[in-house]
């Protein structure tokens, strides 16, 4: 079957020009060819220029996401065994691949589509209705890349149940893809052991990409007091047990969470150090203040307060007010470590938000380290929302 050819407004693709895979629905000009959503079609500039291959879905406002930028390639077998391996071959590079993620969409070249590797078993989450049609074949060629280094996969967990799958008219689903195994995996990472759940945690069940973040507070928690804030299954507050911390508290909304983290607590035999409450940490702060508890490490580690540029003005109020209250917790000379995961609030206004919330709290601030998702999450320069990952160390000393 012949190809449908999608060509370009004059003047747009800026986004795939610069390097990126996105194509918008206002910024094609035609499609000539009979073609169904999930398809692989050819794409032009507007005068004939050929830009490459991508499947398009006219449900979706990123009405094509590129493959490649070769149109005489075919998107077979082969391709994405090649992307797979490379992948792989990246990661084994970078990380300790014992548990990461091994494909990470659009900075991976396979847009849409995530694939965490927790020991020997696989969590998939995939996002875009084109590679959801080629979804078997990638696990069927990482399956093969992994055994190739003796790594044999137990089981394949699908985690396709985002939102954002409706934007591509698509179900958002869960499920075992083959055999059904034990949904409760353990894995050790930076020395901590971990049960990870893949069918009801949060995402793929951990998250990833803050890997050689909590390896970087384990220097400042000896012996200290450490506050963790929205600690999810336990891991920045085990990372502060196991670096010798005297008294560690974390702190989470979800009971689920909690529970797991006190089970991740007696796994690494820290449950008489680190302990965990369930309780709203915007509420929290504040009676903790009142109190006059200091700490000398408080970690912020929330989930991302905007998903869209719309709710940007209330998510900064948000982190401002946090890093606000958590400053104040920081006995003077402490550590605030604190962070943002949301692609929109960049690293400019995130910056200048926790400038104003030292500001209004008169403390100064001298910035240890700055750093990103770790290295299995790569950023791709030209994918903006691969960079989404902002991560500050400071110390917090009062005005003198």
């Amino acid at each position: 079957m012949q190809n449908a050819v999608v060509t370009l407004k004059k003047g747009e693709g800026r986004t795939i020009k610069s390097g990126g895979l996105w194509i918008f629905d206002n910024e094609i000009d035609s499609i000539m060819g009979s073609f169904e959503n999930g398809d692989i079609v050819i794409v032009h500039d507007f005068d004939g220029y050929p830009m490459g291959k991508g499947f398009i879905n006219t449900n979706s406002k990123i009405t094509i996401r590129l493959m490649t930028r070769d149109i005489n390639k075919d998107i077979d077998y082969d391709f994405l065994k090649d992307r797979v391996k490379a992948a792989w071959e990246y990661r084994k590079k970078v990380i300790d691949t014992s548990s990461c993620r091994v494909i990470f969409g659009e900075a991976d070249f396979l847009p849409g589509l995530v694939i965490d590797k927790f020991e020997n078993v696989l969590v998939v989450e995939s996002l875009a209705l084109g590679i959801d049609m080629m979804k078997q074949d990638i696990i069927k060629t990482l399956k093969e890349v992994l055994e190739e280094d003796g790594i044999t996969v137990k089981g394949v967990y699908e985690r396709s149940d985002a939102k954002v799958r409706k934007n591509e008219g698509m179900e958002r689903v869960k499920g075992f893809i083959g055999d059904e195994f034990d949904t409760d995996v353990h894995i050790v990472e930076n020395g901590v052991k971990y049960i990870v759940d893949v069918k009801d945690g949060q995402k793929t069940g951990f998250f990833l990409d803050q890997k050689c973040n909590r390896m970087a507070i384990q220097k400042l928690c000896k012996d200290a007091r450490v506050l963790d804030c929205f600690t999810h299954t336990g891991s920045f507050a085990l990372n502060a047990g196991i670096a010798g911390a005297k008294e560690v508290t974390g702190v989470d909304a979800s009971e689920l969470a909690v529970k797991q983290a006190e089970e991740n607590a007696k796994l690494n035999g820290l449950e008489n150090v680190v302990h965990f409450q369930c309780k709203d940490v915007f509420e929290l702060l504040p009676e903790l203040e009142k109190k006059g508890e200091k700490y000398d490490v408080v970690v912020l580690d929330p989930p991302a307060f905007t998903k869209s540029r719309n709710s940007i003005k209330n998510a900064t109020k948000g982190y401002r007010e946090i890093n606000l209250r958590g400053m104040k917790l920081v006995k003077d000379g402490g550590f605030l470590v604190t962070c943002s995961c949301s692609h929109f609030m960049s690293y400019e206004l995130f910056t200048k938000t926790i400038n104003q919330a030292a500001h209004n709290v008169h403390k100064r601030l001298r910035q240890v380290e700055y750093r990103t998702q770790a290295a299995d999450h790569p950023i791709l320069w030209a994918a903006d929302e691969s960079y989404y990952l902002k991560f500050y160390i400071f110390q917090v000393v009062d005005e003198k």
